[in-house]
């Protein structure tokens, strides 16, 4: 076959160019999607050499959102999709929606059908800035094909801004075609610093109302992670001596797991997040924006921060300050610029004495906590079946045999049970974990392939490993994403812990049935505890082959605890070693496999695997009854 011979350079500029200009201007060298007839000429644009941008196709828009996500995470900068008319921004939406939970940064440029057609309702068009309006910090269409600079700055101005966020642009294609003068581009695009700092009279009320605190607590949210505050958390924690939870589902690392403060996330319903808070006089808010990660949710109880607590706030995001409960102070700034101003002035109004008793109660007990845990992952490998600790301690040993605690990224859509990973892995800052805060599913593998693209991340953190643990409810949403793994030579370690059911749900259903199954007005059972819609099987998918099958990629199946390590080992070293992707997947037992699974356990806590009735808690501050604070809450998440 003749090899094509192409021109060494674009013989004109269009209107796209201006895109590629963007580009250099910030350094973004990827564009994700998937490829339709309206979106060719920025595909070809990225063929040029001389434009420095790859684009890099996936077979289903919403992996492409979600690897787009996973890049802008890495590198700080915004990620930019494009998508095909209506179809796809309506495959892109769940993450989408995803991505306005947790400040990506994204510009999503839609290539709508021809302007002079558009009011004739064509094929594939519709008002799709009215689809992606609610998830975006701005939509909009394009009208005349002179707004293109204007447009394309604003938005790359806009998801910049803190905090952080996603904008959407429908462009008429045949716009993107225009000849324009070779000297015409843009000039620039507007940064607005997020460094920006808190009112000083605000900040000592704040922090004498904290340093007055009889019991104070801090939540940490997504803000501290993505601007990068562990340090600066961690010294105003220290120096008050509060423990600190994250905020349910972060995105990001928000403080760092082998401080004696953490106590892993919040709860996710409503009897547990009542229980974190019991006890406590003042609740420092740190850039906590997801507030209410509930789905069952009874307002008889009560809310869920406790109205006896006094709740402080410190936001880059005026949304998330007393969006749903007064504070009695609230500062508007970065927070990493505001959180050692805060320290300084608690320093000096507070005993260091009362700060020094707290530290010395919670490093006990963060002694305790790591003495249970190293039981319970002896009792784990005693079992038939692999409990999700045994995963948990295999990665954290090579991880660490490998000296790779500044060169992983670990993606987490282990929902069923999050706290071993959360716990033990080894991150080294926020970004070496990744989650979202929406809680629609599937949307890890696509993440996978974003970070893998990127070689270092913005806070220094390398992806030569990129593992996702991820259940198989999730895996089954887009299996596409293997295809661009092995199309772009991404080496990713995917495990997948294959209960054979949607765990999730099925503890969902404890959960609804506890609180509403006597509730006056409603008293509402199921007719079965063990509904054959809540399970995957019959046929019962093979994920390995899947993946063969999808992209040739090689895999192993996993049965039992003592098989783990030496998998996990192998699959590491073939991931490094060939760079190529790998898949685990390793069997695990659901509440399912049961003949009538229990709507709760002896104690009254809603029924749950022996895994998670056994797992012990991480946070060691709040012990409350079991009912309430059970060990392996899981996201609830539809």
């Amino acid at each position: 076959m003749e090899t094509e011979t192409l021109p060494p350079g674009p013989p004109h500029r269009w209107a796209r160019d201006y895109l590629f200009d963007v580009c250099r201007e910030l350094g973004i060298t990827r564009i994700f999607g998937v490829p339709g007839v309206n979106e060719i000429p920025w595909i070809d644009g990225t063929s040029y050499p001389e434009n420095g941008v790859e684009y890099v196709q996936c077979l289903h828009e919403n992996i492409a959102m979600g690897a787009a996500m996973g890049s802008a995470r890495m590198t700080g900068k915004p990620a930019i999709l494009i998508v095909h008319v209506t179809p796809g921004i309506a495959h892109a939406i769940t993450n989408l929606f995803n991505a306005s939970r947790s400040q990506f940064p994204l510009v999503i440029l839609c290539a709508q059908q021809q302007n002079a057609l558009v009011v004739q309702e064509p094929l594939l068009s519709s008002d799709t800035v009215a689809l992606a309006r609610d998830y975006c910090k701005w939509a909009h269409e394009m009208k005349s094909e002179d707004d293109m600079k204007l447009v394309l700055q604003r938005a790359f101005k806009e998801a910049m801004a803190p905090p952080n966020g996603a904008v959407f642009l429908s462009m008429p294609w045949e716009f993107t075609m225009r000849r324009i003068p070779e000297g015409d581009s843009i000039n620039g695009i507007t940064r607005i610093s997020p460094h920006f700092g808190p009112d000083p009279a605000g900040v000592r009320d704040l922090a004498d109302r904290l340093a007055a605190a009889e019991n104070p607590i801090i939540v940490a949210g997504d803000a501290v992670g993505l601007a990068g505050a562990w340090a600066e958390l961690r010294d105003l924690a220290h120096a008050t001596g509060a423990p600190v939870l994250q905020q349910t589902l972060s995105a990001v690392a928000n403080y760092p797991n082998d401080d004696s403060h953490w106590q892993g996330e919040l709860p996710n319903n409503q009897a547990g997040m009542q229980s974190a808070f019991h006890g406590h006089d003042v609740a420092f808010l740190c850039g906590f924006s997801n507030q209410a990660q509930v789905l069952v949710y009874k307002p008889s109880d009560g809310p869920l921060i406790p109205d006896s607590v006094s709740k402080l706030y410190l936001s880059n995001c005026i949304w998330d300050i007393g969006k749903n409960y007064y504070g009695d102070a609230a500062l508007f700034a970065d927070v990493k610029v505001a959180l050692p101003q805060i320290t300084a002035r608690v320093k000096e109004v507070m005993a260091s004495s009362v700060a020094q008793q707290r530290n010395d109660t919670l490093a006990a007990q963060a002694e305790d906590r790591k003495e249970k845990w190293a039981r319970y992952l002896d009792q784990a490998m005693t079992q038939d079946n692999v409990w999700a600790v045994v995963i948990a301690a295999a990665l954290r040993r090579q991880i660490e045999q490998l000296q790779l605690q500044r060169d992983f990224v670990y993606v987490h859509e282990a929902i069923s049970d999050p706290s071993p990973f959360q716990y033990l892995l080894p991150y080294a800052e926020p970004t070496s974990y990744y989650c979202v805060g929406g809680g629609s599913l599937g949307w890890s593998f696509g993440a996978t392939l974003g970070i893998k693209e990127e070689e270092r991340g913005w806070q220094g953190i390398g992806t030569k490993l990129v593992v996702a643990v991820t259940g198989d409810g999730s895996a089954l949403f887009y299996p596409q994403a293997w295809w661009t793994a092995a199309h772009r030579n991404l080496g990713i370690l995917y495990v997948i812990t294959n209960n054979t059911e949607y765990h999730t749900l099925q503890v969902g259903l404890g959960k609804i049935v506890q609180v509403y199954g006597e509730a006056l007005g409603y008293d509402w059972t199921p007719r079965t505890m063990n509904p054959g819609y809540l399970t995957v099987r019959d046929p019962q998918p093979d994920f390995v082959g899947i993946a063969k099958a999808m992209a040739g990629i090689e895999g192993k199946h996993v049965e039992h605890p003592a098989d783990v390590e030496p998998a996990v080992a192998d699959a590491i070293r073939y991931v490094l070693g060939t760079g190529k992707s790998f898949v685990l997947e390793i069997k695990t037992v659901g509440l399912s496999s049961q003949e009538e699974p229990p709507k709760t356990d002896e104690d009254g806590a809603v029924a749950v695997t022996p895994s998670l009735r056994k797992q012990p808690l991480l946070d060691m501050v709040h012990s409350g009854p079991k009912s309430a604070r059970q060990a392996g809450d899981t996201a609830l998440i539809c």
